[in-house]
This record gives C-alpha cells, sequence and structure tokens, in this order.
C-alpha cells in the first residue's frame, strides 16, 4: 500500500464515522415503506420464493490453513484478520435485485436488498439487519472507537456500524463486499 491509498482510506474511515450527511440517501429514505420489523422478516419470505440460503447459526469452525483455502485473499484478510477492502471496488455497489447478502465465509443471511442503501462512503451500507445474525465489539484501532460487527455462524468481521445512516433506525452498517456473497431472489 503506498502512501496515497493509505491517506485516502484513513480520510474514508474519518468521514465514514463522523456523522457526515450523505443527501444522496437521505430523499429516498424519507419515503414511506415497509417497517423495520418488516424488513427484518422478509429474509424468511425470500427464502420461501426461492433463494437458497439458510439461518443455520451452528458455530463454524476452521483451521487458519482451511480459511486460507477457502476464501479469496481479499476476503480471508477481511473475514478473518479485520482488513478493509478499498472504497468503491465492490460490485456489490452497484447490487439492485431483489435477495439476500450472506456472509462469504459461512454463506449466513445477513441482510436482505430490502435493508441495503447507497450512502456514498463506497462500501455496501445496510440500515438494518437480519436478527440475531451479527454479534459486536468495540474497535480501538483508531483514534476514535467504532463499533464492529462480525458474523455469528463463523465469527468473519464484516464491518462497522455507525449512528450516521437513515431513516427508521438511523444506522449504517458499513460492510465490505468481499465478506458478502450476493444470493439473488430466483425468478
Amino acid at each position: 500500500m503506498d502512501r496515497r491509498m493509505f491517506l485516502l482510506g484513513v480520510a474514508a474511515t474519518v468521514a465514514g464515522g463522523t456523522g457526515v450527511t450523505w443527501a444522496g440517501y437521505r430523499r429516498a429514505a424519507t419515503a414511506p415503506g415497509p417497517t423495520v420489523a418488516e424488513l427484518q422478516h422478509d429474509w424468511k419470505q425470500l427464502l420461501a420464493k426461492g433463494a437458497t440460503v439458510a439461518a443455520d447459526t451452528t458455530p463454524v469452525v476452521r483451521t487458519d490453513a482451511k480459511w486460507r483455502s477457502s476464501l479469496g485473499a481479499a476476503a480471508y484478510d477481511v473475514l478473518r484478520h479485520e482488513g478493509t477492502e478499498r472504497p468503491w471496488t465492490s460490485p456489490l455497489n452497484d447490487e439492485h435485485r431483489a435477495g439476500v447478502f450472506a456472509c462469504a465465509g459461512c454463506a449466513l443471511p445477513l441482510f436482505t436488498s430490502a435493508m441495503k442503501f447507497d450512502s456514498g462512503t463506497g462500501w455496501p451500507s445496510f440500515f438494518t439487519t437480519i436478527p440475531g445474525m451479527l454479534a459486536t465489539k468495540t474497535d480501538h484501532k483508531l483514534i476514535v472507537p467504532r463499533t464492529e460487527y462480525h458474523c455469528v455462524k463463523c465469527g468473519g468481521h464484516h464491518g462497522h456500524v455507525f449512528d450516521d445512516g437513515p431513516p427508521p433506525t438511523g444506522l449504517r452498517y458499513c460492510n465490505n463486499g468481499v465478506a458478502l456473497r450476493f444470493i439473488p431472489l430466483q425468478a
């Protein structure tokens, strides 16, 4: 990583956690829509309609060598070593089909497409989660403590949650795209 990329990454991280208003999603978020509870249960309807993903939270335990061989280099760095992908590099930023966003490490469903919004940060962002699929801890790696979240099944790191998201939750789950796989609703 060169100095320029490091500084851009730090700037993006600081801007992402400082409560910056992202006008691009504020407009869309004010439109009436389903409640958070309805969205959190939407994934079950997606499953019934053909999305092939299971919600089994039985812990996955693998050796580091097994994780390394089963994940790509970028996903391994993020999921197993709490790395961060460069902003605006994930094709999931532009994913707008109906479906489920699952953990790339174990396929546990974490978010539905209805929970996704464009935060303008360069990472796939969600304003709520499928209940019970993520665990949080405080991250002290930067000067300001942040809330980090992990998959409850495999322990894979996904990103950080901030309180500058759209209504109705006001939260922004800022996820590394390489830590997710998208499972589209089958037509």
